[in-house]
């Protein structure tokens, strides 16, 4: 792991602000965007730091943040980028939730609870006017007092559009409509709330089975495929999705909201009841 960069001290101060005394852990660092849990007598954060092309998405993640009145968040700027502390969220993921279910050695009504509130946050963020652009098992926070989520780097406010240029994020879980926009343009492409149904959807597939909802060994791509051929056969709806469906009661209401199109989508809160009914 690699040590802190001396021109981020500030960020440094304002993590010591609120924790005290730090200790330092880091937990990603690619891309130019690093993630650090800086820890204290008083609190935990996390700082985080963009660099490079990176700098102006950390930027635009935390304006998002300091927008939401859950969060909290400290920004300022380096002579290599942009860096924010906000306070660390303490839980489990929804993909950690849902592992007794991929081991199959029980945990289906927490896992069913743990789906009903990941749906309820999204919904929340969606009445808010928010579109989050990038839900994926591991954005999703259980926490003491609900679900929060992560990683809000390519959200925006309904009627606005915060980049030049947008191409996507975890293929896997992006919606056929946003690929073909992606694919033939104009740019920018605007993340859309049904498109972030659709990979709220996938999430929970792939929390449940541990694979990404779609079966690309039958479209004929294999591991070597590129992301843009991926991407075009996502838009053509050419990748069909997975048949393994260890529990088919959960995973036949999600196959229904990857297989249909956008303005047939339920919404996040519909969503959530309909996962809500399934039986454990």
């Amino acid at each position: 792991m690699g040590e802190f960069p001396p021109e981020a001290a500030e960020a440094l101060k304002a993590a010591a602000a609120v924790c005290g005394p730090l200790t330092l852990e880091e937990i990603s660092n690619r891309r130019g965007s690093a993630v650090w849990k800086a820890g204290g007598p008083q609190g935990v954060v996390g700082i985080k730091l963009g660099t490079g092309e990176a700098a102006e998405v950390t930027a635009r993640e935390a304006s998002v943040l300091d927008q939401l009145s859950e969060y909290t968040v400290t920004v300022g700027r380096f002579d290599a980028g942009v860096w924010y502390v906000t306070p660390w969220l303490v839980g489990q993921s929804t993909w950690d939730v849902f592992r007794p279910v991929r081991k199959g050695t029980g945990g289906r009504q927490e896992a069913l609870e743990a789906a009903v509130g990941l749906c309820r946050a999204v919904a929340d963020l969606h009445e808010a006017g928010w579109v989050h652009g990038d839900l994926q098992p591991q954005h999703g926070i259980h926490a003491e007092h609900g679900v929060r989520l992560l990683d809000f780097a390519w959200s925006r406010k309904v009627g606005s559009t915060p980049w030049r240029r947008f191409d996507g994020t975890m293929i896997h879980l992006t919606a056929p409509e946003l690929a073909a926009r992606i694919v033939s343009g104009p740019q920018p492409v605007d993340t859309t709330q049904t498109a972030d149904v659709y990979a709220l959807a996938g999430t929970l597939w792939t929390c449940v089975t541990g694979n990404w909802p779609l079966d690309y060994e039958v479209a004929g791509l294999g591991r070597g495929a590129s992301v843009e051929v991926m991407r075009t056969a996502i838009a053509h709806r050419a990748v069909p999705l997975s048949t393994a469906m260890p529990w088919p009661a959960l995973q036949a209401r999600l196959r229904y909201v990857l297989l249909a199109a956008p303005d047939d989508r339920p919404s996040a809160a519909e969503l959530g009841k309909v996962v809500e009914a399934v039986d454990a």
